[in-house]
């Protein structure tokens, strides 16, 4: 069972005052996800890690990307609440709080250098493509891997305490804290580096979702705040509706695509990959209460139900098949 705010997990002992938004409303979703013999799959490039029922871990695909984990199959046994991934690694979450890595090296399989500080207390994990950070009980975060995000020392002062939420990209980490500012590092042109726009990351942030190579921030008055790379970085063309409003954004590699308060979308970024939604504007105008998102392509519900998709064709952005199906009834979305 998770609990949303937009698209962040609200989880236990979070500071739910950076939550308090003056949107106008104010999105709470439940979702509750259970299926036979196996709670959660994951997937990166070329293997899967599941976890069954009884909290082991089942691994395949391509032996050094993580389709092995023979190393730790004694650690994977039971207990395992959440398995996070890299490009070619993964990490998994006991209920105890520790972590367990396996996988390429220079991609976050390897977590010695940090090992001591991963024995328990871990809340949250995420990914770059060669990179884990790891939320701890007590608000620090601890990072491992290569230079996508793994050395946080630039910002180690900022994040010993206090974070709430981390999000990625594919090369940078960016994370919110308590009293809602954002800290980032990693890779420059990947977000790692939001200098242009500090003083709006002051304070006051309560969502962040992360392209490829590019962050936006979603403050508590509903403006949206962008840095990073040419994918989504630049929201300049799309200015005007993001003053206000806006109260969720999902990411494609990509581009962006923001909800406002009034239940119309906005997008920007890279058109074939979901940035043009102008295909589908005029059912974009009202009404969409959810997003998901591919690699290359939104799918938004709306409040009757129905389904609403653009984006890369091969990546869910044409749903043309399974249209008929797709015109109401639909409570929630899940992309690949």
């Amino acid at each position: 069972i998770k609990l949303l705010h937009g698209s962040a997990n609200l989880r236990p002992r979070m500071n739910l005052d950076i939550l308090d938004q003056n949107l106008g409303c104010v999105s709470l979703t439940v979702v509750y996800s259970k299926v036979r013999n196996r709670q959660h799959l994951n997937g990166i490039g070329h293997a899967f890690a599941a976890i069954k029922e009884d909290g082991s871990v089942i691994t395949w695909g391509q032996a050094d990307h993580g389709g092995d984990s023979s190393s730790v199959a004694g650690k994977l046994e039971g207990g395992v609440v959440h398995v996070a991934r890299s490009l070619a690694a993964f990490a998994a979450v006991k209920e105890d709080g520790s972590v367990i890595t396996w996988g390429l090296r220079y991609s976050g399989g390897d977590s010695s250098s940090a090992a001591g500080k991963l024995e328990g207390g871990v809340v949250q994990l995420a990914g770059t493509a060669h990179a884990f950070a790891a939320i701890k009980e007590d608000g620090s975060v601890i990072t491992w891997g290569g230079s996508f995000g793994g050395d946080s020392s630039s910002v180690a002062d900022k994040i010993k305490g206090g974070v709430v939420h981390v999000a990625r990209t594919a090369g940078a980490f960016a994370a919110v804290k308590q009293d809602g500012s954002v800290v980032t590092w990693g890779l420059r042109n990947y977000g790692g580096d939001s200098s242009s726009v500090a003083g709006k990351l002051e304070g006051g942030v309560v969502q962040l979702a992360g392209t490829a190579q590019a962050f936006a921030a979603i403050k508590e008055d509903g403006s949206v705040v962008t840095w990073g790379g040419s994918f989504g970085g630049d929201s300049s063309s799309v200015t005007d509706r993001l003053e206000w409003g806006v109260v969720q954004i999902a990411g494609t590699t990509q581009a962006f695509a923001a909800i406002r308060a009034d239940g119309s979308v906005v997008t920007w970024g890279q058109d074939d990959f979901g940035g043009d939604s102008s295909s589908v504007a005029d059912k974009l105008e009202g009404g969409v209460v959810q997003l998901a998102r591919t690699a290359g392509a939104f799918a938004a519900i709306k409040e009757d139900g129905s389904v609403v998709t653009w984006g890369l064709r091969y990546s869910g952005g044409d749903s043309s098949s399974v249209a008929g199906k797709l015109e109401g009834g639909v409570v929630q979305i899940a992309g690949t």
